[in-house]
């Protein structure tokens, strides 16, 4: 006889698995301080956003793209109406447009910088990236990003004279960054939202590469990063189709912090609290409801098997930064030449992109952009007292002028992967909480009058 426990711990897991972790708390279960953290559902405004997405829009964008021939990044850069800088211009021209209607707290820029060669590049080649910024009304230093690469490849990387239609890879990401840089260059969230379409991405993250080292060398707060990469159809390459699902990779130990942070997060058993990871379960609590009709997979690694995204530049920076990607690629559709082989058909062809999917997908965004900029930002220098041994714990932050409503720490069991209970404590920078730090995880996070909470940050010991 299968136990009356053994039957909850499978239907928790299977909701895990569901990504719908934090709907089984039927009873405040498991029991424990606090209230059960549930997802946050979206509010007036963003439900209006949610619905403005326009799927002739991101349609038109995506068609546009892909009628540029290619858009790789060794194509050429001045002719009007074929290869990268054709591209490069149309999208800075559309962005433009949008930001037009902000009354100034919308800027476009197109920062560049000359590559030299090295495997991919033979020849000194110009680098554009395309960025829309939305100033934020209070906190402009503390920013968030949404990107996709613009530039396109077939099979051999070095190709630059063949069509590259690119519909899928990365034509889908771009129209999402810039349907939603339209839609919200007439709010005024309280943080800055860079709306960024990359170059160089096929040969080496070249263009975020390069945002990423301006921003760290320029001191700018980057809370978040959410880069969407193949996100144009739901259907794998074995017929599978999963129209619901949107994967989100989100890494591990981050690749900047020292050997002693490592060993020190590594003891803490905090591996799997990286900020990346902190930023993944803030978007499925935000971006998984009745608008978007979506689950948004956590992938508990930093890319696919051995690929990558822009997303890693900002790791590498620094940065906390998630990649969205299709439930299932089919890679006849990517990196391949445009061809017809015994009936089957080659190519990042625009009639393999389901429009339908990429408005879901950008709605997954949209709602984990704007909760973000509309929160307060993750608080910051939060540790945990770790020298006296108590089965209480108490944990310190600093404090942040711009926090209106408090702090809340939460807290999951060490072998549940979703946060389980918020404990309200305040407008505090420290607290004690009847939980022993030797069973759960904790983080905290700041609550905004308006209802956002921020993502959690991780307490190391301090």
């Amino acid at each position: 006889m299968v136990s009356s426990r053994a039957l909850a711990l499978y239907a928790t897991l299977t909701c895990h698995c569901l990504g719908l972790a934090n709907q089984c708390f039927l009873d405040n279960w498991p029991p424990g301080p606090g209230y059960a953290i549930a997802p946050q559902e979206p509010d007036g405004q963003l439900t209006k956003i949610l619905s403005s997405i326009d799927k002739s829009r991101i349609q038109g964008i995506i068609e546009k793209l892909a009628s540029f021939g290619t858009r790789h990044t060794l194509s050429n850069q001045t002719d009007p109406v074929r290869g990268i800088g054709a591209a490069r211009d149309w999208i800075a021209s559309e962005m433009r447009t949008y930001a037009a209607a902000s009354n100034g707290r919308m800027t476009i820029s197109v920062p560049s910088y000359v590559q030299t060669p090295d495997s991919v590049i033979p020849n000194n080649t110009v680098i554009s990236n395309v960025i829309a910024t939305l100033k934020g009304s209070t906190e402009p230093n503390r920013v968030y990003v949404l990107s996709g690469h613009y530039d396109s490849r077939v099979t051999d990387i070095m190709n630059y004279w063949s069509d590259a239609p690119g519909a899928d890879d990365d034509a889908s990401g771009v129209a999402i960054v810039m349907e939603l840089a339209r839609l919200m260059a007439t709010t005024t969230p309280p943080a800055t939202i860079m709306f960024a379409a990359f170059a160089g991405e096929e040969q080496g993250l070249f263009g975020s590469n390069f945002t990423a080292a301006t921003l760290r060398a320029a001191g700018v707060d980057v809370q978040g990063v959410l880069n969407n990469d193949i996100v144009g159809s739901p259907v794998g390459d074995d017929g599978t189709d999963d129209p619901y699902n949107i994967r989100m990779y989100c890494g591990g130990i981050p690749p900047s912090e020292t050997a002693a942070q490592v060993a020190t997060r590594i003891l803490m058993g905090g591996e799997n609290d990286s900020p990346a990871r902190e930023l993944g379960r803030f978007v499925t609590g935000v971006a998984q409801n009745q608008v978007t009709k979506m689950n948004v997979q956590m992938m508990y690694r930093q890319d696919r098997n051995l690929r990558g995204g822009d997303h890693m530049s900002f790791l590498s920076h620094g940065f906390p930064a998630v990649r969205f990607t299709e439930p299932r690629e089919n890679f006849a559709h990517q990196h391949q030449d445009t061809r017809l082989v015994n009936g089957m058909q080659y190519g990042d062809l625009i009639e393999f992109v389901d429009f339908d999917y990429v408005v879901r997908v950008a709605q997954v965004n949209a709602a984990g952009i704007w909760s973000l900029a509309n929160a307060p930002g993750t608080p910051k220098n939060a540790t945990i007292k770790a020298s006296i041994l108590t089965n209480n714990s108490t944990l310190s932050w600093a404090a942040d002028p711009n926090v209106d409503d408090g702090y809340e720490i939460v807290w999951r069991p060490s072998y549940f992967h979703e946060w389980t209970h918020a404990i309200p404590v305040g407008l505090v920078n420290t607290a004690t909480v009847l939980v022993s730090k030797d069973d759960v995880e904790f983080g905290v996070r700041a609550v905004g009058k308006n209802g956002y909470r921020s993502p959690a940050a991780y307490p190391f010991p301090g």
